[in-house]
């Protein structure tokens, strides 16, 4: 009978695995496409080396963990682009602020709502420019 306990622990620890193994891919989902998308629609003229996009996807996935983060993805001109849960000031200075904390030499553009629908696509999405956006070394004085 005490298998029984036994038994219903495991059943409830395998389910949490399973969603926990099934949500994170979904989200995870944008910073390997655009990667993916950079990487093989390449004819030569990337901006970045190809181990820069490698980089770029690590710190996308980590960037996706920000509590501010609904969705991230890669750029083709070398940076994150986030779109906010919340982009009111604040929220959007706060998780800014995380981001150079963590990422010193990274850019972090903000996808504005008028540009949502260029984001759901990621052949737009990765070509999204990043002039008028300040790299971390600038707004942190170190470079």
């Amino acid at each position: 009978m005490r298998s029984a306990p036994l038994i219903r622990r495991k059943a409830i620890v395998l389910g949490v695995l399973a969603f926990v193994i099934v949500a994170v891919p979904a989200r995870a989902d944008s910073c390997g496409k655009s990667r993916d998308y950079i990487l093989s629609n390449a004819t030569g003229d990337l901006p970045q080396k190809p181990q820069v996009y490698q980089d770029l996807f690590k710190s996308c996935i980590d960037t996706l963990a920000m509590s501010n983060v609904k969705d991230a993805f890669v750029l083709k001109a070398g940076a994150i682009a986030v779109i906010p849960k919340n982009d009111g000031v604040a929220a959007t200075a706060s998780t800014l602020a995380q981001f150079c904390a963590r990422f010193r030499r990274g850019t972090l553009r903000f996808v504005a709502r008028r540009e949502l629908a260029d984001a759901a696509n990621v052949a737009r999405a990765v070509e999204m420019s990043v002039a008028g956006v300040a790299s971390c070394r600038r707004i942190t004085g170190s470079g």
